[in-house]
């Protein structure tokens, strides 16, 4: 599945990235401080989960071995979770590891399973009856995990999560590309970024399958055990055309700030456009969690108490300036922490604050909770 060399390639997440957002994915690119999330964490490990399960080895078992399902599912769980632990605490931004996550991890896990098994046309059974020989059944269904897929022009590539077989329809041929998501379902129909990727998935698919094969794309989601199925007309040509424009330039792209671009991205310290946006008025100032951009007014380093004092931009470039806004907070946990090891001369200039806990007379500022300098980025960094 490889095509022509290119000097970069676009994935369906950077192109979604970029669509919500042109400047949000050029600092993307820019080498800045990555930030784990606790629910990528997690999802990965149930990724990597399923895929091992598809991919078990029964050479040394009988095939009417029965409880061994859901030992393992625990087990491979607990190997992948600890790998992503590591990383999570490798990477330089990141809140608390949350332990108590893992029985949901569990549960998605056993959603994605429930779905395999529906794929198979085989009764979900209790996991401590299901024999190896079923379990085979399913593992025949499966014609590749975590593929790396590349368009023919070499511009495109992306990580399939399954390729199965497609029984529906009593087809023989048919294949199915499904992602798995382990997020929170749709209440609906699939948001247009996911849909976007499914095709994206379909259709660099359907340069390497005859074509009369029929192929279908799928979002799963373990957390509901429902699958969405996506339909739509061809979009490489369109994801081609999005290649060209995101070729990567020396100064940010423009930004297009709006709730869903600006709510959790992770690039705020360097972007002065949702800091103006907010300004303007075009962004919430409500809201029980809040990102803020200030100056420090004093802080008790023993009882983590601070004063900050909102700033109001200038312009369009990061420049700021002081007003007479100021809000107390109390910092505990990682939060403290960070503000504590700071240098002198990032706290004498202005800071990002992200995910403050507004609600009560003092907010608060915990393990969730994000400070970094404040960093308008506004010349490319990269070589």
């Amino acid at each position: 599945m490889a095509g022509t060399t290119h000097n970069f390639q676009i994935s369906p997440s950077s192109w979604n990235s970029f669509e919500e957002c042109p400047r949000k994915y050029w600092l993307s690119r820019q080498r800045l401080p990555r930030k784990a999330s606790m629910a990528a964490s997690m999802g990965t490990a149930i990724h990597n989960s399923v895929e091992d399960l598809c991919n078990f080895d029964f050479s040394d078992r009988e095939d009417e071995e029965i409880g061994w399902l859901h030992s393992s599912c625990r087990e491979t769980l607990q190997k992948r979770w600890e790998e992503e632990r590591t990383l999570f605490s490798e990477t330089p931004r990141h809140p608390r590891w949350k332990d108590e996550s893992f029985s949901m991890a569990l549960d998605g896990l056993y959603g994605a399973i429930s779905i395999l098994f529906d794929k198979a046309m085989l009764p979900l059974e209790e996991l401590s009856s299901v024999t190896v020989k079923t379990w085979k059944q399913v593992q025949d269904i499966v014609v590749a995990t975590e593929a790396n897929l590349e368009s023919k022009c070499g511009r495109l590539m992306g990580r399939l999560d399954l390729l199965i077989k497609d029984f529906e329809d009593g087809a023989d041929d048919g294949l199915i590309v499904a992602d798995l998501k382990t997020g929170k379902p749709p209440e609906d129909e699939l948001s247009e970024k996911v849909s976007r990727q499914l095709l994206f998935y379909r259709d660099i698919m359907r340069e390497n399958v005859t074509e009369n094969q029929v192929l279908r794309a799928e979002g799963w989601y373990s957390s509901n055990n429902t699958v969405y199925r996506v339909e739509g007309p061809p979009i490489l040509e369109e994801a081609i055309g999005a290649w060209e424009r995101m070729k990567l330039t020396k100064t940010p792209f423009q930004a297009t700030p709006s709730e869903d671009a600006c709510s959790f991205c992770d690039w705020k310290a360097w972007c002065p456009s949702w800091w103006e946006a907010k300004y303007e008025g075009e962004l919430s100032h409500e809201g029980m969690f809040r990102d803020e951009v200030v100056r420090l007014v004093r802080l008790d380093q023993e009882s983590g108490a601070a004063l900050f004092e909102r700033t109001t931009p200038v312009g369009g470039d990061g420049e700021l300036r002081v007003s007479d806004h100021r809000f107390g907070a109390l910092l505990k946990g990682k939060s403290l922490e960070k503000i504590r090891q700071m240098d002198q001369s990032e706290l004498d200039g202005y800071l990002f604050l992200g995910s403050i806990m507004f609600g009560g007379k003092t907010a608060r500022m915990g393990d969730w909770s994000e400070i970094l300098p404040w960093s308008p980025l506004l010349r490319s960094v990269r070589n």
